[in-house]
């Protein structure tokens, strides 16, 4: 069964038809594991990175963030609205993040949905600061 956060996502981004894809964030112990949202550019060129590994960090109290190894492709892949337990991309500096405290943040096209999580902020805080495998999730 589908988490109800990942439902809620999946219905707030239109993609109640999208076939469900997961990726797996590993680091100390810990995995988050992402459902992965509409099918676009963006999405499909993050996929195919993986497996990968990268480091995340601490961003303003707000998102847990980590640099890609080349920007994404974003053709066509609208912006969102992001909301705790969003994975998005960050077109101008090619990162993605993890949010957890939207409060006050609003739409915009430089902000790209990639999927959502459920995970404790505590979760979060293991996967920051060394390597964090990410694969897909089977």
């Amino acid at each position: 069964m589908l988490p109800a956060v990942c439902a809620d996502s999946f219905r707030r981004h239109g993609n109640s038809a999208v076939p469900l894809i997961g990726c797996r964030f590993t680091a100390r112990g810990v995995s988050v594991d992402v459902v992965i949202g509409a099918d676009n550019a963006a999405t499909r060129d993050f996929l195919s990175m993986l497996p990968l590994t990268l480091t995340l960090e601490e961003f303003s109290g707000r998102e847990k963030i980590g640099y890609l190894p080349r920007k994404l492709d974003t053709t066509g892949s609208p912006g969102s609205d992001p909301e705790d337990g969003d994975l998005i991309y960050f077109v101008p500096w090619g990162n993605i993040g993890f949010y957890y405290n939207t409060a006050g943040i609003g739409h915009s096209d430089q902000v790209i949905h990639l999927g959502t999580y459920q995970a404790t902020t505590e979760q979060l805080t293991k996967l920051q600061g060394g390597d964090v495998t990410v694969t897909l999730a089977g």
